[in-house]
């Protein structure tokens, strides 16, 4: 992170935003990507459609195995088809859509632009990578807001044919879904106001109170080694525990340094601390049962980490982490 980069402004009695007119400002921003109507969506709860297959069963139960890289992915790049590539091509609608899973409120990764309503950021830009491969347009896509600790359950159920979401791989999560080989290395990391005496993950959280989204990395890692902080503070999607943040609720964020760049970017007031604490890789997650779905999109990603990866990355993602770092690597268990 390069946070001695940025400039500090001067402190404002409105911690976060400078001013009661950018709080009211920030609010409605706030307010336009949690609650515009995602595109083609006509259900206002987001719940299960009655518009497509449910997906597979549920996936037989998980067995016991070794777990050293669960970022290497069970299935091989293909172009072959299958049947979970057949179902979704059979839906009823017409033109027929991919149905993914993604945050509309993460700034950078998947957000709707306030000024045009549309979604963007460099998850949605590999959504429509994918839709391009699978579905021959880039625009042949349901967009569906999962909350993230709901990112499984809409996999399992069917909601959506995959989660484009910065979803971590992890050894509990791929007993449950199946994932593409990685697209992104982070790490958690915490987000603090500027000046504050937290220097990151160590003995500066003892009497904290620090925030972290449910059935996140970050609030696992933070259960297996608080340092003494007050984690009793959860929330549904990670951008809460910003604004949790800037009304002086909590005193510090945990989350993927790659999220955290971005919410810094929104508000000059905080900053980064400390060194990333984990090593960790985002995936598209897939049905366990779905390997020819895993595999075409592994395909996609063959192609998209020669061009596509680092346009994507330098539009979004390098004013806030610097350089490129360039794609993770490709690893296969299979």
């Amino acid at each position: 992170m390069n946070r001695g980069d940025r400039e500090r402004p001067r402190p404002s009695r409105l911690r976060g935003w400078g001013g009661v007119t950018a709080m009211a400002v920030a609010c409605v921003l706030t307010a336009a990507l949690a609650l515009l109507p995602l595109q083609r969506v006509s259900d206002a709860t987001l719940g299960i459609h009655d518009d497509g297959p449910r997906g597979p069963a549920a996936a037989e139960p998980a067995r016991a195995e070794s777990c050293e890289r669960p970022e290497a992915s069970r299935a091989r790049p293909s172009r072959t088809g299958g049947p979970t590539l057949k179902r979704i091509k059979s839906r009823t609608d017409k033109p027929r859509k991919l149905i993914v899973g993604i945050d509309q409120n993460s700034y950078r990764w998947g957000y709707r632009d306030p000024a045009t309503g549309s979604l963007e950021g460099f998850d949605i830009d590999l959504v429509r990578a994918i839709a391009a491969d699978l579905m021959g347009d880039p625009e042949a896509v349901v967009f569906r807001a999962i909350p993230t600790n709901r990112r499984v359950q809409a996999i399992d159920s069917g909601e959506v044919d995959m989660v484009v979401r910065t979803m971590t791989i992890t050894c509990d999560r791929i007993r449950e879904v199946a994932f593409s080989t990685a697209y992104f290395e982070t790490g958690q990391q915490l987000l603090v106001p500027k000046g504050s005496p937290i220097t990151g993950h160590d003995a500066s959280l003892k009497g904290r109170r620090v925030c972290a989204a449910a059935g996140s990395t970050a609030l696992a890692e933070l259960e297996a080694e608080s340092h003494g902080a007050d984690i009793s503070t959860t929330v549904p999607n990670q951008l809460d525990c910003l604004v949790r943040l800037q009304l002086g609720e909590v005193d510090a964020v945990v989350t993927d340094s790659a999220l955290a760049a971005g919410q810094a970017a929104q508000d000059p007031m905080v900053e980064l601390v400390g060194e990333p604490f984990t090593e960790e890789f985002y995936g598209v997650a897939m049905h366990k049962d779905a390997k020819d779905l895993v595999a075409r999109v592994n395909q996609v990603l063959v192609e998209y980490r020669k061009d596509g990866w680092e346009r994507s990355y330098g539009k979004w993602l390098k004013a806030g982490l610097g350089k490129s770092p360039g794609p993770p690597p490709a690893t296969y268990r299979d």
